[in-house]
């Protein structure tokens, strides 16, 4: 019997149900445990004007085609017209089932790679919530489920949402970014919070990566969502980008718990980044300098190899992104353009690998936002611009 071991992982967690919908029940008595205080600066990783998470050096190394180094300096925006909301993924190893509210190196890791960058157009919010954690999730895979409070960090998210408005928005736009677990839960948070209410004229958009965000086949707009419709140009605003990448040679297999829904009326949404409208293009990407938590080990990012100094290293030209929706599912197939003729590396690494082997199930899951970010950083500028213009007509 073949097992899709991915999706009962999550199963098992309680992140989804069979449905790929995020469960917000409680595995556990939910009321005997006690709010945060979002008041408190401790359960922010990231407020405007303070040195947290997102105050970090996210210079990154130009890798050209011919072999050339050259680097390229960012640049924050502490007076950004516009404020970004994020829920990171999966990331706590605390050995509890959901996760403490103490930021460890990988909650600030995930901000550097996956939000930091989004500070150049707006000022940046991430609570701390109180995840299920990465110690649940391979307790669930090995047949020894934790007994995970399945709300806890959905209500944390709700709990930081209310504050944020309440004190910090002040009828600013603003955009909602999570991946993963981070995307389950924002996207519950639409649904109960945002569509149809009063707020939702506020959202900029919606980036809810790294999920299989039902919508139905051939539309836009429905499924998940009422009222909110995907993205289809930069112009476009009050809308949701939302993809789960895989190498175009390794799409999503029958057992796949991303690009696929079981509602055979329904598909996972795809919207590109590299071309909203349509089509294939070039995904602007920003790659950590190590393995971006697969077990693969990357090649010298140019041969002969030289040094390189900082963290990111981007590959104008390497990477291209294509929205496809076939027997496989609905999914953006990413191609990596190497040629083994240049000095330049030939591939990327973003694979979950276990035991040596390529865990097809997951795709890019690893590096869903990292492989686009520069595209998506470019989305939100134009939205932002847009959105501002339409607001003070």
């Amino acid at each position: 019997m073949i097992v899709n071991s991915i999706l009962v992982l999550l199963l098992i967690s309680g992140i989804y149900d069979s449905a790929g919908h995020w469960q917000s029940q409680s595995g556990v008595d939910a009321a005997a445990t006690s709010k945060n205080d979002y008041s408190n600066a401790d359960t922010w990783l990231c407020r405007p004007g303070r040195n947290d998470s997102c105050a970090t050096d996210l210079t990154t190394t130009i890798v050209s085609a011919d072999g050339t180094l050259k680097e390229e300096k960012w640049t924050p925006n502490p007076k950004a017209p516009i404020d970004c909301f994020y829920v990171y993924p999966t990331v706590s190893t605390d050995l509890t089932p959901n996760s403490d509210m103490i930021a460890g190196p990988e909650e600030h890791r995930v901000i550097r790679a996956q939000f930091a960058r989004f500070g150049s157009q707006c000022r940046a919010f991430a609570p701390l919530y109180r995840q299920v954690t990465l110690t649940a999730l391979r307790a669930g895979i090995a047949g020894k489920p934790m007994a995970v409070d399945r709300a806890l960090g959905y209500n944390d998210v709700v709990d930081a949402w209310k504050y944020y408005l309440e004190h910090d928005n002040q009828g600013r736009g603003v955009v909602l970014i999570g991946h993963s677990q981070g995307s389950g839960v924002l996207t519950q948070l639409i649904r109960n919070e945002i569509d149809g209410k009063p707020i939702q004229s506020r959202i900029i958009s919606a980036m809810v990566i790294g999920s299989s965000l039902m919508v139905p086949k051939g539309r836009d707009v429905g499924g998940a969502f009422k009222s909110m419709p995907l993205c289809r140009s930069a112009s476009q605003t009050g809308c949701v980008i939302a993809y789960a990448s895989f190498r175009d040679n390794m799409p999503p297999p029958a057992n796949s718990l991303f690009g696929r829904v079981q509602n055979p009326e329904m598909e996972a949404a795809c919207t590109n980044p590299a071309a909203l409208g349509g089509g294939s293009g070039e995904l602007h990407a920003y790659l950590a300098r190590g393995s971006s938590g697969s077990s693969a080990n990357p090649k010298p990012w140019v041969t002969p190899e030289k040094p390189i100094k900082t963290d990111f290293v981007s590959v104008p030209g390497l990477l291209t992104g294509k929205c496809v929706s076939d027997e496989s599912g609905s999914y953006l197939a990413i191609t990596v353009h190497g040629n083994p003729k240049d000095p330049r590396t030939d591939d990327i690494v973003g694979d979950v690998v276990r035991d040596g082997q390529v865990q097809r199930g997951w795709g890019l899951h690893l590096i869903d936002v990292q492989v686009a970010i520069g595209n998506l950083v470019d989305i939100v500028s134009k939205q932002a611009k847009a959105y501002l213009s339409r607001k003070n007509k």
